[in-house]
């Protein structure tokens, strides 16, 4: 059998319950055709935000053993350099190694300077082939640092037809055909922007969605709950968290037809990312690739409930890189999240806000940010038919990003690294779970057995077995039963000391071992630079 392939698609914001085979009501029918004939896990688990997730995804290491504490901001000499260091291994230099043709298309945001070529951007990390964006996020219509190789293409965007989503689509097709024509085995990594702020949607798109919300975020997410217990997405006994106490209930609202709005072109933004990965897959299988191909779905974080602009407005709007202050053709922006205020064309720039994504995290509570269940977990599939990974399989053994990559060289049968070129590369934080995914392997894992570690801006969190010990930055430490209590609604530290007391010392070691710094180091070193704390965690 000829070399497998490999298409690693990873999305950004996208909340756990969002896809339709995940219990969403957002049309993906490529994504859960996938999941049909492949593997769906339901407790994989990111590291609660865009950058740290991509290092740790690409390395098999925690992100801050690669540079990336925090997201790409330079918070040295006291806090982390943002930038993907030297010391670690990136699975496109393995696999460029190996023989593969390696690609990407999408975004990158692993480079502290996205201006000027350095050892951090992807063509130096080992992809032959980069088109897209070096930043976090942007304009849909207008990306900042749009870049094919190591050369600035903005200008591309000034086709009055672009539209980022679909330009990363584009590439990814393009990408698989030359390697078809050239025999070779490839690795690619398509990193779709959407749905990540800012709403922005083809108004055909949006219209899809009219009325769709309109029953609100109280009833969807009942419904969204439902619809996870009969797919067996969540057990049967648990129980959906409360609305975050700090929104409204939907009979309250008095912009319901904005709110619904928001909701609608975020659905339209997922639906525009699920048609381009039904592109990618049509392609495989006109060229012959698709039953032995690897492809892999995730996203880099729970949803995000942050409102725009989420740090100072002068700082935002000084961030050319992710924020255009005038269309193409020179009409404002309307910046912020303002009801009456429509949003989905270039001339706005908004989000959905807190409720929706209470909505798109379904059980769970808090988000993006933070380590607890809402924060972390994401939908993960794997389809490999070839490989004989199971079709319609729901696995609910607990696996991290330091996952993938083992998992992925042992399918490739390629070795790990232990120097690249003159750097020492340490091993893998994690294990791989190929047997798991083919059906031959579900031994959950027992109480005293491989331990999951989170930190991200002070939030922390350890996971071994059922037990799940979780905080907020500043606050106290909280324990969780997640075989009893998956949606953390019942913090038993009380009466369970001893153990907590075991999985501190336990998280305490690891995070001394991989170098985690103190998260209020680096909110005073924000503070004695005249900025707000806050704009430590970017």
């Amino acid at each position: 059998m000829p070399r497998p392939n490999v298409v690693l698609v990873l999305v950004d914001d996208l909340g756990y319950s969002d896809l339709g085979c995940y219990g969403g009501e957002i049309s993906t029918p490529n994504i859960d055709s996938l999941a049909r004939g492949g593997t769906r896990l339901t407790r994989f688990y990111n590291t609660a935000r865009c950058s740290p997730s991509r290092a740790s995804l690409l390395t098999g290491l925690h992100p801050h053993q690669t540079g990336i504490g925090v997201l790409t901001g330079d918070d040295s000499p006291v806090g982390y350099r943002g930038d993907l260091h030297r010391g670690c291994a990136t699975i496109a230099e393995i696999l460029r190694g190996a023989g593969y043709a390696t690609g990407l298309t999408g975004k990158w945001h692993l480079a502290a300077d996205v201006r000027n070529p350095s050892d951090s951007w992807p063509t130096r990390r080992g992809f032959d082939y980069f088109y897209g964006t070096l930043t976090g996020c942007g304009s849909y219509y207008s990306p900042g640092t749009l870049t094919r190789g190591e050369e600035n293409i903005e200008h591309e965007a000034d086709d009055p037809g672009f539209y980022y989503t679909d330009a990363i689509t584009n590439e990814a097709v393009a990408f698989i055909e030359r390697s078809a024509e050239a025999d070779q085995p490839f690795f690619l990594y398509t990193a779709y922007t959407a749905p990540h702020w800012p709403l922005h949607a083809p108004e055909e798109d949006i219209g899809r969605y009219q009325g769709r919300f309109d029953a609100g975020w109280d009833t969807l997410r009942r419904e969204r709950f439902e619809r996870q217990v009969q797919l067996g997405i969540v057990e049967a006994d648990a129980v959906l968290s409360p609305r975050d106490p700090r929104e409204p209930a939907w009979e309250d609202v008095t912009d319901k037809d904005w709110q619904a709005r928001r909701m609608e072109v975020y659905a339209a933004q997922v639906d525009r990312m699920d048609h381009g990965i039904g592109r990618i897959l049509d392609t495989l299988k006109r060229l012959g690739r698709f039953e032995n191909t690897i492809i892999v779905f995730l996203s880099d974080n729970g949803a995000s409930p942050e409102e725009i602009p989420h740090m100072t407005r002068e700082r935002f709007v000084s961030r050319t890189d992710i924020f255009r202050g005038h269309t193409r053709t020179g009409e404002p922006v309307r910046l912020g999240n303002e009801p009456g205020t429509m949003p989905g064309p270039e001339n706005t720039y908004s989000s959905y806000g807190r409720p929706w994504a209470n909505l798109s995290n379904t059980p769970f509570r808090l988000y993006k940010k933070w380590t607890h269940e809402g924060g972390i977990a994401a939908p993960f599939i794997v389809h490999w038919p070839a490989g004989g990974v199971e079709a319609g399989q729901i696995l609910s053994e607990p696996h991290q990003l330091t996952h993938v990559l083992p998992t992925l060289l042992d399918a490739l049968d390629v070795a790990y690294p232990t120097v690249l070129g003159d750097h020492p590369i340490p091993p893998m934080e994690g294990t791989g779970f190929l047997a798991q995914l083919r059906g031959s392997d579900h031994a959950a894992s027992p109480a005293g057995g491989p331990a999951l570690y989170w930190e991200h801006c002070g939030n922390g969190a350890v996971r071994r077995g059922q037990w799940k010990l979780v905080r907020e930055h500043t606050k106290p430490w909280e324990l969780y039963n997640l075989a009893k209590d998956p949606t953390e609604l019942n913090d038993v530290a009380g009466q369970n000391r001893e153990l907590a007391e075991h999985l501190l010392a336990d998280w305490s070691a690891w995070a001394d071992r991989i170098g985690i710094l103190p998260f209020g180091r680096i909110e005073d070193l924000y503070v004695l630079r005249g900025e707000p704390a806050t704009d430590a965690a970017g």
